[in-house]
């Protein structure tokens, strides 16, 4: 089987590398950019218009109130961007939030900021994947239509491209990343030339449109609350800043130095595009709806079901380049596209933290293994699954989902910076160089601004959006910790039960006898290779037993052992419902409760094949016994193989792939030799 599906594997992943080339995927600054920054980078392209969405609650007059309230985010980013470039100095072995919290406040902590973070990186996807389908579903009817069978197609593509390894998706990922920052930035200048220099009015496709408040007349204490809900909302441009953090591994060296600087970078271009749009959209009169069809009015009628509400980063290009425009096109595409590939920020950090976490024991191990081109294979496949299903149950609709969003950002934000706080103050009791105190005074009051500002933040997140879908966040990390727990416990009871005593135990005692079983179904090669196997393991007594299932086939046997005169007693156990495994179990046991000192071998003769689907025709009551067998103390097996010829043909096969060498190969010799050659020169 495995020959079968390594030829559509290696087209699709490419081949496998070998493990001292992981040097060469690390990435550098201007591909590190796009691979981990593309969640914060490409969330102004929703971010923006669901600060409006909750505000158009109460009218258009309420809109006034967006400038201040994309302040109120750029301080949020900035004092997050200052926090995470200590934690990176600080923790450049990747851990990021779960290891600061681990080692700072505790197993608890480090766990609940794991789960935190394990629901955000799958929301991570999902959000991206359906804003993104909406983005292109504005230009491409089909996709509209089909949204939840097109979101999961492109999660399954963002799949095989990560599985190709970190670095090469980077790259593929990287120029639309680009495109779109430039686009953007092209946008602001021009609508800012358009409107402050050449003082034209710019307007947008909505620009007409009424909106009928949900809520007229809001204030006070009601106001404040929509307020800080349209704030929550905004902050949703912050998620995937954590990445970085938890990436620093991935990074060229100075592995540190590197990844502050991108997260500087980061924090600039976000901030600086957050509030462009903001403010072209308020230049233009951007409409936007919670509830389009029936709250949007034209000449005082509702637009009805038909109306498709597009974003407002669509609108605004709309109103600076011109609807339908070169630059308004290309915009559009840059913004679907980086949309799509910001999920790349979840599939880059999801698989680092689930191998940190297997390393520590709260995740399987299978998730600690680098797969064949050197990328977290297993971590990548889990998350995508996770995001489909996520995508599958809401819809593919981001304004549902993106209300499950942030809570788990600013949950590990919290802890991490209050165990940044913790981090700095065990230092500064053993620090006494005044200038490293200063640097670390500094950087504690960095974390603790941080800490406050972020946990300020929860707790108007948690406020305003627990019954908007923010609860369905929390049962995730509910969950996810429950079942880290669970798995660590798992680990530390075997782990408690395999540790090899210091004085002598009943495993190191040597067994009285040793009672040597071979299963036989009838006289030819496989088992009288096996016989002869077992008569050298020097066992106290053997035996061959065979399972009556069919009476003239049992004679056969008794009739065909008796003529080659073998040495060894055959005993028959009769099966009147016609079982193989159980008969065999059954006198296993027996054996063992009549001496629980002595062990059982069973020896079984198997054929090896050498083709995948003769696999399906032999062997499969082997296959049983042995899985039956493993849940019996005091029981050895061992198998036999018995080559036929079709394996020989396959070995033969593989070995002339193994030696095959490309026209030319020759005559310019191994690649790697050429490589010596090459730097011998040099």
């Amino acid at each position: 089987m495995s020959k079968l599906t390594d030829l559509p594997k290696r087209i699709l992943i490419g081949r496998a590398l070998r493990s001292d080339r992981l040097g060469e995927t690390l990435l550098p600054k201007r591909i590190a950019l796009p691979v981990f920054a593309s969640d914060p980078l490409s969330s102004v392209a929703y971010a923006p218009g669901e600060v409006l969405l909750v505000l158009s609650v109460a009218g258009v007059s309420a809109y006034a109130f967006s400038p201040w309230i994309a302040l109120a985010v750029v301080v949020l980013m900035f004092t997050v961007v200052a926090s995470y470039r200590q934690n990176v100095h600080a923790y450049p072995s990747g851990g990021g939030d779960y290891e600061v919290a681990n080692v700072n406040l505790g197993p608890k902590a480090g766990l609940t900021v794991a789960s935190a973070l394990l629901v955000d990186y799958v929301l991570t996807v999902a959000v991206s994947i359906s804003s993104g389908v909406e983005n292109l579903g504005s230009a491409i009817p089909f996709v509209v239509e089909n949204k939840v069978l097109c979101a999961i197609a492109i999660i399954v593509l963002l799949t095989l491209m990560n599985l190709r390894g970190v670095r090469e998706s980077g790259k593929l990922f990287a120029i639309p990343t680009y495109v779109f920052v430039a686009g953007v930035f092209l946008m602001i200048a021009w609508g800012a030339y358009r409107g402050v220099v050449l003082d034209d009015t710019l307007k947008a496709p909505t620009a007409d449109l009424e909106i009928k408040a949900e809520e007229a007349g809001l204030a006070g204490f009601a106001m404040v609350f929509l307020l800080l809900r349209a704030f929550s909302s905004g902050c949703a441009a912050l998620t995937g800043v954590e990445a970085i953090s938890n990436g620093v591994p991935a990074f060229r060296k100075p592995k540190s130095k590197n990844a502050a600087t991108t997260l500087a970078l980061m924090g600039v271009l976000a901030v600086t595009m957050f509030c462009g749009i903001i403010g072209l959209a308020m230049a233009s009169d951007v409409r936007m709806s919670e509830n389009p069809a029936h709250d949007l009015l034209r000449n005082g009628v509702p637009v009805g079901d038909d109306y498709v509400q597009n974003p407002v980063i669509s609108q605004v290009a709309a109103a600076v380049f011109g609807d339908g425009t070169f630059f308004f096109v290309l915009l559009a595409a840059a913004t679907a596209l980086v949309l799509f590939l910001a999920a790349n920020t979840a599939y880059n950090g999801f698989p680092l933290l689930g191998s940190i976490l297997a390393q520590d024991r709260y995740l399987p191990r299978q998730l600690h293994t680098r797969g064949d081109r050197l990328a977290f294979s297993n971590g990548i496949v889990l998350l995508a699954g996770a995001a489909a299903l996520l995508v599958w149950v809401y819809g593919a609709d981001s304004t549902k989902l993106i209300q499950l969003y942030i809570v788990g950002v600013f949950v590990s934000f919290t802890l991490s910076q209050t165990g940044m706080v913790r981090h700095w103050n065990r230092h500064l009791r053993t620090e006494r160089n005044p200038a490293k105190r200063r640097h670390m005074i500094r950087s504690r009051a960095i974390n603790a601004f941080g800490a406050f500002f972020t946990g300020l933040v929860l707790v108007v997140v948690l406020a305003t959006k627990f019954t908007h879908g923010a609860w369905v966040a929390l049962l995730g990390m509910v969950f996810f910790y429950a079942l880290m727990s669970a798995i660590r416990r798992h680990y530390d009871r075997v782990s408690r039960e395999l540790a090899a005593a210091d004085e002598p135990s009943d495993d190191s005692v040597r067994p009285s006898r040793v009672h040597a079983i071979v299963l036989v179904s009838k006289v030819h090669r496989p088992t009288l290779r096996a016989l002869a196997y077992a008569k050298l393991m020097r066992v106290d007594k053997l035996e061959a037993v065979s399972i009556n299932v069919d009476a003239p086939d049992t004679r056969a046997l008794r009739e065909e052992w008796e003529r080659r005169g073998i040495n060894i007693p055959l005993k028959v156990l009769d099966s009147p419902y016609r079982e193989i495994t159980r008969p065999v179990v059954e006198y296993v046991k027996g054996l063992r409760r009549e001496s629980p000192r002595d062990v059982v071998s069973v020896v079984i003769p198997e054929y090896v094949v050498g083709h995948w689907y003769e696999h399906l025709l032999h062997n499969q009551s082997a296959l049983r016994l042995k899985g039956r067998l493993l849940f019996t103390p005091g029981v050895m097996v061992t198998s036999v193989p018995y080559q036929l010829e079709s394996s020989e043909v396959a070995r033969e096969r593989a070995r002339r792939r193994q030696n095959w060498s490309a026209p030319g190969a020759v005559r310019r010799g191994p690649v790697d030799e050429r490589a010596q050659e090459r730097s011998g020169r040099e």
